[in-house]
Parts: structure tokens; C-alpha cells; sequence
């Protein structure tokens, strides 16, 4: 019979040591890391953030702020570096449950800068298990890593691959980008699914059960283990040698750096980009999803400043007419569970090119759209309107992601 009894958790033992080492995918060129660290023991001001999708949020952890691997891995790195409590580290977390690198990449400046704020020491990028629905196939995920890596203070940049229960992950896709560019790169994949399959007497650390909350979140166990896997590239890079030779980013894109200038356009700076008449899209949505930014343990509504269609009769009738010079345009609109949403058709220069139905997915989240993508930047016109049908129901444009 099948010895079923879960290990004991033992985080200090050899054989768990063992296991996170073999976290670490790539030391990479460790010069922005060791900076950020030595900036650290010195007492200078260091900023660490985090962007993903919901692991980095914290899903499964509770509670959620302070058990994320994304605060205790923060808290880790304190206390490995920072000679006092005083030490001024900055922690940003801007993980948002549900969403890809392609919606990762227009939320950047807002929520990792701050609106040019705050400058990161550190990014850590988790989205090995959200860009299934990445419609760009890695090119959005590179842009972004490039992004990161371009900001005048040459952050370290790290790449993070969490895991589903069903062990899946898009290492395969996404850690190529990082050998590209010789960053470093954790993969929780690599330390923890092989041993899954042992028993405690066959040297079994931690068990699938125990380690994962559902099919897709680490339990508090399993974040405890991500943060340890990023400790332990800390340490590991604290006590290398610094590598001396230049650190080459500047080089062909492996898939593609399409999207690194993408702009959010919302409300907020609408008659500075593009010439916008909303019809019936006059509305602002307040029910929105909700994410735990940093360490507040209650949820930040994510794009506030969006344009809604509460149906004809409330709203009025007339669509959403936008004129934008662009090449790439990405719409990003509200998923719902609410049988009140409708489906809305979305044409670019008078041609239908998307249907968007925002119950396909059937839970409150921003829903990110690739509505064209040319070399070449025009005026373009686009329409967004209610299905025929749906005039009755309620449609939200979140935002759009747009590349001049």
C-alpha cells in the first residue's frame, strides 16, 4: 500500500536547503543584483518590486500581505542585508489576479513606477502561469523584461516561474528571453515537482497537497518555498564574485520588443492622445477588480478611470468613437459574471475585427485585447459598439495600451 502521510516540513534541514537550490535556473550577470544588494548594506534607499499575476498578488496565502512569497522574500532580503531596522527599503507588489504579460506591460508605469515615482533597484517578473493568454506569444513578455531592464538606473531584473498544481508552467517559452540576456532566473517548477513524486522515506520534502492551496495558488508552505527560492539567489549572488564584463542587453529581441513604449490611455489623459466621443460609453464603472497592492491587505480597484455602457435605455445610444495615431493598439475591457454584461464588436477603420464577450470567463477581471499591430504608425478609427441583441446590456472599457 501507498505510504499517503504528508512529510513534516522541516525548513531548516539539509535536504530542504537541497531542494531550493535547485530553484536556481540561472545566476545570470550578477552586476545589478550585487548593486542593489551592496546599496542595501551601505543603508542607501533600495526599492524591490514584484509584478505578476496572482501568486504575486498573493492568492492562496493567508494572510494575503504579509504570507505572499512576494512580502516574506522582501522581508528575507531585509534581513540578509539591511545593517539596521532603519535601512530605507521600498517594497511594491503589483500582482493582479488573472492577467498576462501582454496587460502587465500598460499597467508598468502606473503600478511598478508609480507614475515615474518610484524607481525599482530590483524587479522580479512572475508570469509563467498566466500567458497562456498572452496573444502576443512572448513578445509582450519580452518588452516588458526590456522595459525593466532599460530604466536609467539599470535595475536587476529577475525571472520568476511559479507552477500549477498539474506541474504546467511556460519556463519552455519565457526562460529563453532570460539566457538571451543572461538574467537571473528562479524556477519554483524546477525545485519542487520531481520531489513530488517521493514519499517522505524515499526523501520527500513536501508534498503536492501540502504545498499548493488550489490547482493554481501556492498554500502559505508554498510561498514560503518561493521566497526561499529567491533568498536563496541572493545569497547566492552575495557571496560571488562580481562579474566584471559588461552586461549585453542592447541585441536583437529574441521574440520580440514590439510593445516596450506602450502607453495606458484611459480617462485620465484621453484629450492629450486621442479625439474620443463615448456615445453611450458616458458611464464609469466602480465595480472592478480588486487587487492588494504592497502590503495593504485590502483590495485597490484596477482601472478606475474607464469608460461604461449601462444599456440603452439608461446610457443612451451611440458608440464609442476613438481616433488615436498608433501601430499597436491593445484594448483592455471588463470580464464579468454578471448576466447584466453584453457583448460588444470592436471595428478599426470600419472593419469588424474582434467580438468581445465578457462573460466568456465568467469573474470580474481586466481582460486584455490585441486589436492590431503594424510597423508602421497611422490615424486609425475605432468603434466600439453593442451587439445586436445586447443594446440592453453593460459593456466597460477598462483602458487601451497604445504604441505610437
Amino acid at each position: 500500500m501507498q505510504d499517503t502521510r504528508e512529510p513534516h516540513l522541516d525548513f531548516e534541514s539539509k535536504a530542504y536547503r537541497e531542494l531550493i537550490s535547485k530553484s536556481l535556473l540561472n545566476k545570470g550577470h550578477n552586476a545589478r543584483l550585487k548593486r542593489a544588494i551592496e546599496k542595501t548594506k551601505r543603508g542607501e534607499p533600495v526599492t524591490i518590486a514584484y509584478i505578476g499575476g496572482s501568486i504575486t498578488q498573493g492568492a492562496g496565502a493567508e494572510p494575503i500581505h504579509t504570507s505572499c512569497y512576494a512580502y516574506r522574500s522582501f522581508g528575507l532580503f531585509r534581513n540578509m542585508f539591511a545593517p539596521t531596522s532603519n535601512v530605507p527599503l521600498r517594497f511594491i507588489k503589483a500582482g493582479l489576479g488573472g492577467t498576462p504579460s501582454e496587460l502587465g506591460i500598460i499597467r508598468y508605469d502606473r503600478d511598478v513606477l508609480r507614475e515615474g515615482t518610484a524607481l525599482p533597484d530590483i524587479v522580479i517578473v512572475e508570469f509563467a502561469v498566466n500567458d497562456a493568454d498572452d496573444e502576443t506569444q512572448g513578445t509582450c513578455y519580452e518588452s516588458l523584461v526590456l522595459k525593466a531592464l532599460g530604466a536609467d538606473n539599470d535595475p536587476a531584473v529577475i525571472l520568476l516561474f511559479s507552477v500549477f498544481e498539474n506541474d504546467w508552467n511556460l519556463q519552455d517559452r519565457l526562460a529563453p528571453v532570460g539566457w538571451h540576456y543572461n538574467l537571473p532566473m528562479v524556477s519554483v517548477k524546477d525545485a519542487v515537482v520531481d520531489q513530488f513524486q517521493l514519499t517522505p522515506e524515499d526523501g520527500g520534502i513536501i508534498s503536492r497537497e501540502q504545498f499548493f492551496h488550489d490547482i493554481y495558488h501556492p498554500s502559505n508552505a508554498g510561498h514560503h518555498i518561493m521566497a526561499d527560492c529567491l533568498s536563496w539567489l541572493f545569497d547566492v549572488t552575495n557571496h560571488s564574485d562580481l562579474d566584471r564584463e559588461s552586461h549585453v542587453i542592447d541585441k536583437p529581441p529574441l521574440i520580440g520588443n514590439e510593445f516596450v513604449d506602450v502607453k495606458l490611455l484611459d480617462r485620465l489623459n484621453e484629450d492629450s492622445v486621442a479625439n474620443i466621443e463615448v456615445g453611450g460609453f458616458g458611464r464609469t464603472d466602480t465595480d472592478l477588480q480588486m487587487a492588494e497592492m504592497d502590503d495593504d491587505p485590502f483590495g485597490t480597484p484596477h482601472f478606475p478611470n474607464n469608460w461604461m455602457h449601462k444599456g440603452k435605455r439608461e446610457s443612451g445610444d451611440g458608440s464609442f468613437k476613438m481616433i488615436l495615431w498608433s501601430k499597436r493598439l491593445i484594448l483592455v475591457y471588463k470580464d464579468s459574471g454578471s448576466n447584466e454584461f453584453g457583448i460588444a464588436n470592436i471595428r478599426v477603420d470600419g472593419k469588424l475585427v474582434r467580438i468581445a464577450d465578457p462573460s466568456q470567463i465568467n469573474w470580474t477581471h481586466c481582460h486584455a485585447m490585441l486589436l492590431f499591430d503594424e510597423k508602421h504608425a497611422r490615424e486609425h478609427t475605432i468603434e466600439i459598439d453593442m451587439a445586436e441583441g445586447h443594446e440592453d446590456k453593460c459593456f466597460t472599457i477598462l483602458g487601451f495600451g497604445y504604441v505610437n
